[in-house]
């Protein structure tokens, strides 16, 4: 039995420049940190050798790879071509609430069926080849940050060209300013879920607009600003520049916010928070705060009846935890 273990993400700053329709363009970053809510995958040879067994949401016992209907297990098992396996994907937390879920079990699928065949996958590896199962042949219109994010793990700005390079750059600050940085973000959950595509699409749209390409290019600099702040160990900047690229990110299309999700922020602001934002593409999901450590017991007492979600920062990305004897 393998099983994988691939973290989620949070995105502090730049999102949307990882689109192709603008870094090709311009140059785009962001600066994210992987957390430590996971994406597991179980792989386990199938009692049938003729048939592959998928648990997931669903369940799917097939004979043929063709006829699987989840995607990206379609297209990853047709790539390698495997049959007489039983596969298992477990999540810390639902899809579709701004995480990264999709490319987190994308990147912990392909390095369990990698592992399986013996194949090694360093982290740089396995992030370009979940943007090519997501982007290229499931065709999905997102970008690649989610799938570095969850292959490398950290807090790292990750850079992304015209000629389809990445670079993923570790924040080097100081241990006990990076703990403190960590005590001071909170998380809170809004209920239901978004559909990230139709966002995206539309944020893709968006950009083609001169005035709306201007605003990406800033909340870039944002990326770049926060990471300069950070090494720096200025972590109060977080909650500036949050707030700052929350407010870009909502000028930019229909569908990122709503009354509900404008309601939540405003109540964190007033509690005490410096600044925030909406997780993942928008809609739903979950509200990120930064909050200094002098107004959190404030902070706490009024955001009480609110659901929280603990979490702390993961620096490894994504591993196997567990390997067997069948190789």
């Amino acid at each position: 039995m393998i099983i994988t273990r691939t973290p989620f993400r949070i995105s502090f700053a730049g999102g949307g420049s990882d689109l192709p329709s603008f870094y090709r363009r311009h140059t785009g970053a962001v600066l994210s940190t992987a957390i430590d809510k996971y994406m597991y995958i179980v792989l386990h040879p199938f009692f049938q050798k003729d048939k592959i067994q998928l648990k997931y949401s669903k369940n799917e016992l097939v004979g043929d790879v063709n006829d699987i209907r989840h995607p990206i297990f379609r297209e990853v098992l047709k790539e390698y071509g495997l049959s007489g396996i039983d596969i298992n994907s477990i999540a810390d937390v639902p899809s579709g609430t701004g995480l990264g879920s999709s490319s987190s079990f994308t990147v912990g699928l392909l390095n369990a069926v990698r592992a399986y065949l013996g194949k090694a996958s360093g982290a740089g590896a396995l992030g370009a080849m979940a943007c090519d199962v997501e982007i290229n042949k499931v065709g999905s219109p997102i970008g690649k940050q989610d799938q570095y994010a969850a292959a490398y793990g950290g807090l790292n700005l990750i850079t992304f060209h015209g000629d389809e390079s990445v670079v993923v750059e570790r924040i080097i600050m100081n241990r006990a300013k990076k703990k403190e940085l960590e005590r001071n973000l909170f998380m809170f959950y809004l209920g239901g879920k978004h559909s990230a595509n139709e966002i995206l699409k539309r944020q893709q749209e968006a950009i083609s607009n001169d005035d709306k390409f201007e605003v990406q290019k800033k909340m870039v600099q944002l990326a770049y600003d926060l990471k300069d702040r950070l090494e720096n160990n200025d972590i109060d900047a977080m909650g500036t520049i949050l707030h700052e690229g929350w407010l870009m990110k909502k000028s930019l299309t229909n569908g990122i916010t709503s009354d509900v999700i404008d309601t939540l922020y405003n109540k964190g602001i007033k509690a005490g928070a410096t600044g925030g934002k909406l997780l993942g593409a928008g809609g739903a999901g979950f509200m990120l705060f930064y909050c200094p450590g002098s107004r959190h017991e404030d902070f706490l007492v009024n955001m009480c009846g609110e659901s929280e979600m603990k979490f702390n920062f993961d620096d490894q990305g994504s591993k196997i935890i567990n390997i067997g004897d069948m190789l």
